[in-house]
């Protein structure tokens, strides 16, 4: 087994990683090194929690060499806030012996301090694509010197909407450059921007598109509605001794509240809640009081997770479906890390199972099946949020009449009628009047002719 001796780093970044108390490296590291040495462009694909950040700082560090100027050498995107604290805190720990300047910017926070922070000067720059943009259109960032530019988590930049301000600011930087993606999931998307901004990329994976960590457990329960959910959570939380950390998904913010409500009344001051209405205090806050233990569990939301750096989380509940499918596997990549094992436990709804199917049909495998418990309450009322959801889309497909189910109904007898004249019939369309004295002048002149 290769040691991180063997990538032969300079003493100043070995002796940070042996602080760090890091011996082995992952299998992506290990892949991603040499690739990221040689100069080429890489796409990597690998899941959430396999080291994805320092396969991409050991090796663009390893080559760092001083150079007098103030503007950023290396530019790392990713998609949250939360991510860019993350990633700066990372690019510190390694560089503790290291004279370089990182510095984090992002959206939410006063963009005149970022602008003073950037004019001091920046070796690495690690932000969210919309801020980036900002302050590179201001004229406050450059990007004349920069050397490499790493896309962490690619398809949840995508997904999340700042194709726009990707493609924007891929079209500003220096066409001299070495490019470093890295992605949990292969769409079309992600395809179509590498093809056209990436020269010749060369591919490092762990394993197929789509394909979970193999030592996370899936389970799905089909259950009628979200209140029954809750009750069923409930049942799992109080029964099984080993839901001892726990990620809680939902679709948004508003239900992010009404799960807390819910679980706060059963459970109290033992869940946190995270999502974009809560302060950037509040939520590094809640989870620090998470990783340290003080809160049983965290409910939120795809968008908040994706800067969720926390160890020994036992357990990943989907209290409702994720809307795209790739999204499943970032939300139960939070477990299983660092070799350890996890479950992953989806509660699905009628109006739910198609996305099921989609998910099941990314990771070309199905989801283990549990029967609902006997012992919980299954509720009659159904959420404002749930009344309008129907169970397959329709919109641009076709529909077999054969198949037509309760909803598509008969016209009524008045308005089978077709008009066949009569009483009441349309009446004709009016004309002008002729004019007799006229068409006599018109006659006499064609006569004459």
């Amino acid at each position: 087994m290769k040691t991180f001796e063997d990538f032969d780093l300079p003493k100043s970044l070995q002796k940070a990683v042996e602080e760090l108390g890091f011996t082995n490296p992952t299998p992506i590291q290990e892949k991603a090194f040499p690739v990221i040495l040689s100069g080429r462009d890489m796409m990597g694909i690998a899941q959430t929690g396999t080291g994805k950040t320092f396969a991409y700082l050991l090796p663009v560090l390893k080559q760092w060499k001083f150079q007098k100027t103030d503007s950023p050498r290396v530019l790392i995107l990713v998609p949250t806030r939360e991510l860019v604290v993350q990633v700066v805190e990372e690019v510190q720990k390694l560089t503790t012996y290291m004279s370089v300047r990182t510095l984090g910017i992002y959206g939410g926070v006063n963009i005149n301090t970022q602008r003073k922070d950037l004019a001091l000067g920046v070796d690495v720059l690690v932000g969210t694509p919309g801020r980036v943009m900002d302050l590179s259109l201001d004229g406050v960032l450059r990007f004349d010197v920069l050397q490499k530019l790493v896309i962490d988590e690619f398809d949840e930049i995508l997904n999340l909407g700042f194709r726009v301000q990707l493609t924007s600011i891929l079209s500003m930087i220096r066409s001299k450059r070495q490019n470093i993606l890295f992605s949990a999931t292969m769409t079309e998307d992600v395809d179509a921007l590498l093809d056209e901004f990436f020269e010749f990329p060369e591919e490092v994976s762990l394993a197929p598109s789509g394909t979970p960590l193999e030592k996370i457990k899936q389970e799905v329960y089909h259950i009628p509605n979200f209140l029954t959910k809750i009750n069923l959570l409930k049942h799992l939380l109080e029964t099984d001794a080993t839901t001892e950390r726990v990620l809680l998904f939902v679709n948004n913010k508003r239900i992010v509240e009404v799960a807390f409500d819910a679980l706060e009344e059963a459970f109290p001051g033992q869940f946190g809640v995270i999502h974009s209405n809560k302060t950037q205090n509040y939520r590094l806050q809640t989870m620090a009081s998470f990783q340290n233990g003080d809160l049983r569990g965290l409910i939120t939301t795809d968008v908040m997770a994706r800067g969720l750096d926390i160890s020994d989380i036992t357990h990943v509940f989907n209290l409702q479906f994720p809307e795209v499918p790739e999204q499943y596997i970032h939300r139960i990549g939070r477990t299983g890390r660092a070799d350890k094992e996890g479950i992953a436990i989806s509660f699905v709804a009628p109006y739910e199972e198609e996305k099921q199917l989609a998910v099941e049909e990314l990771m070309n495998q199905e989801i283990e099946f549990v029967p609902f418990p006997e012992q919980v309450t299954v509720e009659e009322k159904k959420l404002e949020f749930e009344k309008d959801k129907k169970r397959f889309k329709t919109i641009g497909k076709k529909i077999n009449v054969e198949e037509k189910g309760a909803a598509f109904h008969e016209k009524k007898d008045k308005n089978k009628k077709v008009n066949l004249g009569g009483p009441g019939k349309t009446k004709p369309r009016k004309t002008a009047p002729r004019n007799r004295g006229v068409e006599a002048k018109r006659d006499a002149k064609k006569k004459n002719r």
